[in-house]
């Protein structure tokens, strides 16, 4: 009987701890080469400590990483590169300012006479992006580039290293759903000639569709090892979180009521005075959700900012139930009945330093019950704070915590008991699941329904197209500053949606 060929990759006993934190307990990986392995497990539950201990940007406490049978001892990217392991980050490190071929040499150019060789280069880089399907103009700066073509960028970096075990961490999170396609036929194509694929994701949609293997982690250790032919979307999600959860949101259909929120011709300009929406026109009845799906950068934040007081508007209109609020602060739309769950909870939603009661009235401390003539009413503070972290299911159920200290996703649920509570007309909710588990993000969706069902609008703005596909009654795209589509949820075509996000045309 022959020996059996080791794995490409292969993790044994690896133990990772930051201060008091187990990030990474015994765990054991092993990659075959050719194969797409999927490590899948919710925010926090250690894939990232350990593949960035697999490139050598962490080193773990105990434990062993193989390359071909091989003990490595890697103590940083550099010696994980020299072993031919590449790894996608999911912030790209990219230079702006530089062309697709001077940042896919970068650290290795090919000289000429020992001057950098550009056209040599740009050839190299040709040739990989011909044969992998990558389909990138060397010469293109990256800056100009739209967010899929970047990634693509990074990944070509890595086959100029001639990796043969490549990690992508989250590399579909602002991705359209064809840019999520071509990525992942490209990572087929891939392994097709022999490269062992890590591919990191909580997406379960595309863990089905391209991997050949699942590794599922939770709380720091793996717990489960299956393929697609053997579990389904339910199963891979109840090992992620550790219980049964309800993938598909259960909802009746909306019965919308008067106009609630209209946008009318708004023209807002970015942070560089860079106009960001040009011309949004957009309206939302009581007793709907309108999501609103687009790549990220294409003035969804100036949006948000500019509904809830937080920026300026150079021209157009913001209606609140028949009532002018272009223009007000934030405080004053607050008050007239606009809720806001913030994209940014840490720096707009919450004081980590103050307690969870402290924050459940964050926005509303000055008025009755919670003051009086200016002095603080404690006891009316924790009643409220009280009923709402019961109603909200917040962990650990302790108003007197610092709101520092709890997870993602409870800092999450504060944020969206305080808004919720409000006698609110409006909920402008901007990426209200970003970093939070399966099951505060099955928590959130059911109360984003149930308020809409008790007759508040709803504005969501995602960048997770099945969120806002999943959750909401009307889609808006938008798209350079625009809204070039808005239809019911209900039937619509997803590739379309894809399409307009891409280009803002269907075709």
């Amino acid at each position: 009987m022959g020996v059996a060929e080791s794995p490409a990759l292969e993790v044994q006993g690896v133990t990772k701890r930051f201060g008091d934190v187990l990030a990474n307990e015994d765990v054991g990986l092993r990659v075959e080469r050719g194969r797409i392995h999927a490590l899948l497990g919710e925010n926090g539950a250690g894939k990232s400590t350990l593949v960035n201990i697999i490139f050598g940007l962490y080193q773990a406490d105990t434990g062993e990483v193989r390359r071909n049978g091989e003990v490595l001892n890697l103590n940083g990217p550099r010696d994980a590169i020299a072993h031919q392991i590449g790894m996608v980050h999911q912030h790209f490190q990219l230079v702006p300012v530089l062309s697709v071929a001077e940042n896919v040499v970068l650290g290795d150019e090919p000289t000429r006479h020992g001057v950098v060789d550009l056209d040599r280069a740009a050839a190299v880089v040709r040739e990989l992006s011909e044969r992998f399907g990558l389909d990138i103009d060397p010469k293109s700066i990256v800056e100009d580039l739209p967010i899929g073509i970047q990634q693509r960028v990074e990944i070509l970096r890595a086959l100029y290293r001639e990796v043969d075990i490549l990690i992508l961490d989250e590399p579909t999170a602002v991705l359209t759903p064809q840019e999520t396609n071509h990525l992942l036929n490209v990572l087929r194509g891939l392994a097709d000639t022999g490269v062992a694929v890590v591919f990191i994701t909580h997406k379960l949609r595309e863990v089905m569709a391209v991997a050949d293997e699942i590794t599922v982690m939770r709380r720091g250790r793996v717990v489960g090892h299956t393929v697609p032919a053997d579990t389904d979307e339910s199963d891979l999600a109840s090992m992620m979180v550790g219980r049964p959860v309800e993938l598909r949101l259960k909802r009746t259909p909306a019965s919308p009521g008067d106009e609630m929120l209209t946008i009318a011709d708004l023209v807002v300009d970015d942070d560089r005075q860079t106009r960001a929406l040009n011309g949004i026109n957009l309206d939302i009845r009581a007793g709907e959700v309108v999501g609103v799906a687009g790549v990220e950068g294409n003035g969804q934040r100036e949006l948000v900012e500019a509904v809830t007081g937080l920026r300026g508007v150079v021209s157009g209109s913001i209606i609140l139930d028949g009532e002018e609020i272009t223009g007000r602060s934030p405080r004053q739309i607050s008050t007239m009945g606009v809720a806001h769950i913030p994209e940014d909870r840490e720096k707009f939603g919450l004081i980590g330093a103050h307690t969870v009661a402290d924050n459940m009235v964050l926005n509303r401390y000055h008025h009755r019950p919670y003051s009086r003539h200016g002095i603080r009413r404690p006891a009316a503070v924790d009643d409220e704070a009280t009923r709402l972290v019961e109603e909200f299911d917040v962990r650990p159920p302790n108003i007197a915590a610092m709101v520092a200290t709890l997870s993602g996703g409870n800092k999450q649920k504060v944020v969206a008991a305080r808004e919720f509570s409000h006698d609110s007309k409006v909920m402008v909710a901007a990426q209200p699941t970003r970093g939070i588990d399966i099951g505060n993000i099955e928590f959130i969706h059911r109360r984003l329904i149930e308020y809409r069902d008790a007759g508040m609008a709803i504005l969501l703005v995602s960048a997770e197209l099945d969120e806002v596909l999943g959750v909401s009654d009307r889609v808006a795209v938008i798209y350079g500053g625009r809204i070039v589509s808005c239809e019911p949820a209900e039937g619509i075509d997803r590739d379309r949606v894809g399409r307009l996000m891409l280009s803002g045309a269907d075709g």
